[in-house]
């Protein structure tokens, strides 16, 4: 193991603990330099820098980084006397892996990574796609005249689709209370198979009652997915990683369009068999395909990285006990907070209350409400604005590949982005935002005798705008500092999110076709809205920061050792605890 303590590496500490005694504690410094951290000169060596970023395309790792050297890097663990207040709970379903004396090098650390991306990761973005079938595939359905077979205006359309949203936000807290009791492993599949039923259950729509019917049960089944797959997602990967495996996430929102787009095309041509309409046996055969990744991930999905071991998944599961501590260990290094419950373990009312009520992730949950909401309008009537426009069925399903590859495209730039430099989530949204107000003031400028392709491209370009979601769901997941925090403020965000697409929906109106100049004015004052809200996002947690900072400081060394192991402020209400922006 290169040149890392054979005798240290790997070994247990005695009944998981650490008495503050043994050790004699001088300094209050920050664990982010080794060189101020109090560690015992018998202990193993750490990483000689800090963290250093790689992604899946450096085969060789993080550049001038000898891939034989320590990776492990420092934390409240190497400090005997901070660490106890630090313990992972003895409930933590992974506490027999905790090992502070741990060390790994980049190349084992590397070959953990990429093996937790191609078991964990690739399986949680094909059920994110399937999510994205059974939810999208109506605007095919509409394209294939489903509002003309079935007799439904466009107002009965409308109010489906609020209803869809409506049961998918009101359960998204719901879902992932339920996904916390049994855990994201068993409930994620369940909610599966469930809407899946519902999605193939449209195939025998006759009425609007029947309509409203199928959308009110997708959208709460298919509720609280999306939080509780990130929530998951945060058991495997660390603070700085969890980005971009987010943008990997809804890369597959992307990628399932894509796919829908020939599958659609495909699927639409069956109509006349046995006397049905093509739109029918598109949610029929997409549901069924759902349906059968559902069941599937209930085989395929461990509860946590050292719960892997399964009659289908092998009696020896996927990762090694060498694997095991690097999982365990370079995520509780990088966030103590994730060994503070077990990941079956129901929260209470009072746990509950205090997490929608932590006001310092407000900031992102509002911006989670605005955001989407320049986008999300043209992009709902994105279909049929390109019937209006002269486009048959069929080229109406094929001409938004360039924008769903573009915007796949803007999507994984703009994580990158994120993860190359620190702090910078707010430029990012901003830059975002900026994007679509540039294409929203010649759409909201385009008269009648504008020609369908400059309004095309025009739509294209604004819906390529590189999207925020994964870089908001992470930062969300960062600012709560907690896994009871944690637990629902994903569950809310999304709320906030859903809450925004059903403003989004209901912006552009009849009496305002066919050019829709005044929503189009709207959307701009959203979008230049958003750049406000984005600007005193940052403003305060610059403030929270200075202001926890300034009470922090004015503790002596003593104070704040016994503020560490004495204080009831939790999650990021710490006083050593700071926001990211």
């Amino acid at each position: 193991m290169s040149d890392i303590t054979e005798t240290k590496v790997g070994t247990q500490l005695s009944e998981k603990t650490i008495s503050k005694s043994d050790f004699e504690v001088d300094n209050d410094e920050t664990y982010d330099d080794p060189e101020k951290l109090n560690i015992p000169k018998d202990w193993p060596p750490l990483a000689a820098h800090g963290p250093k970023k790689y992604y899946f395309w450096n085969f060789n790792g993080p550049a001038g980084v000898d891939l034989d050297s320590i990776a492990t890097q420092p934390s409240v663990f190497d400090d005997p006397g901070k660490a106890q207040a630090y313990q992972p709970i003895p409930e933590y379903e992974n506490i027999h892996r905790f090992d502070p004396l741990a060390r790994w090098t980049w190349r084992e650390e590397m070959n953990v990574v990429r093996k937790i991306d191609l078991r964990i990761m690739l399986w949680v973005a094909i059920m994110y796609m399937s999510l994205q079938l059974d939810r999208g595939n109506i605007s095919q359905a509409v394209a294939d005249n489903m509002l003309t077979d079935l007799g439904f205006s466009t107002d009965v359309f409308n109010n489906g689709n609020t209803i869809y949203r409506v049961l998918f936000l009101i359960t998204e807290v719901p879902s992932q209370l339920i996904s916390k009791k049994l855990g994201p492993d068993k409930w994620i599949p369940i909610q599966m198979v469930c809407w899946s039923a519902a999605a193939m259950a449209q195939y025998a729509m006759n009425s609007s009652g029947s309509f409203y019917a199928t959308r009110a049960l997708l959208g709460a089944f298919e509720g609280g997915f999306t939080a509780d797959a990130c929530l998951y997602l945060s058991y495997f990967y660390t603070t700085l990683e969890l980005p971009v495996r987010l943008a990997y996430f809804y890369a597959a929102l992307t990628l399932a369009q894509i796919s829908a787009a020939f599958m659609g095309f495909g699927i639409l041509h069956m109509r006349g068999v046995h006397g049905n309409e093509g739109w029918r046996w598109l949610f029929l055969i997409e549901g069924a395909i759902t349906a059968f990744i559902g069941l599937l991930s209930a085989l395929l999905m461990p509860p946590a990285p050292t719960k892997t071991a399964s009659w289908f998944r092998g009696k020896k599961g996927w990762f090694t006990p060498r694997e095991e501590i690097i999982m365990v260990n370079r995520v509780l290094r990088d966030d103590p907070s994730k060994g503070d419950m077990h990941n079956r373990e129901a929260l209470n009312w009072s746990q509950i209350g205090k997490s929608l009520m932590d006001y310092d992730i407000w900031p992102i949950y509002l911006i989670g409400l605005v955001w989407w909401v320049p986008v999300g309008t043209i992009d709902t009537y994105m279909t049929l604005t390109l019937r209006s426009l002269g486009f048959t069925t069929f080229q109406s399903i094929l001409i938004v590949l360039p924008e769903q590859c573009m915007s796949l495209l803007t999507l994984l730039i703009i994580s990158y982005v994120s993860q190359r430099w620190d702090n910078i989530r707010v430029y990012l949204g901003i830059f975002s935002q900026l994007w679509v107000l540039v294409c929203l003031i010649p759409i909201r400028a385009f008269s009648a005798d504008v020609s369908k392709w400059s309004k095309y491209g025009v739509l294209t370009v604004l819906l390529s705008f590189p999207m925020c979601q994964p870089i908001l769901v992470a930062w969300t997941s960062r600012n709560s500092n907690s896994v009871r925090t944690r637990t629902l403020s994903s569950a809310v965000y999304n709320m906030f999110f859903q809450l925004g697409v059903i403003i989004s929906a209901n912006i552009y109106r009849a009496d305002d076709k066919p050019l829709y100049r005044r929503g189009n004015q709207v959307l701009i004052g959203i979008a230049a809205m958003n750049i406000v809200v984005y600007a005193l996002a940052k403003l305060y947690y610059v403030l929270r920061n200075k202001q926890k900072a300034a009470k922090w400081n004015a503790l002596t060394p003593a104070q704040q050792n016994e503020y560490r192991h004495t204080t009831k402020d939790e999650g990021s209400k710490r006083l050593d605890f700071k926001f990211g922006f």
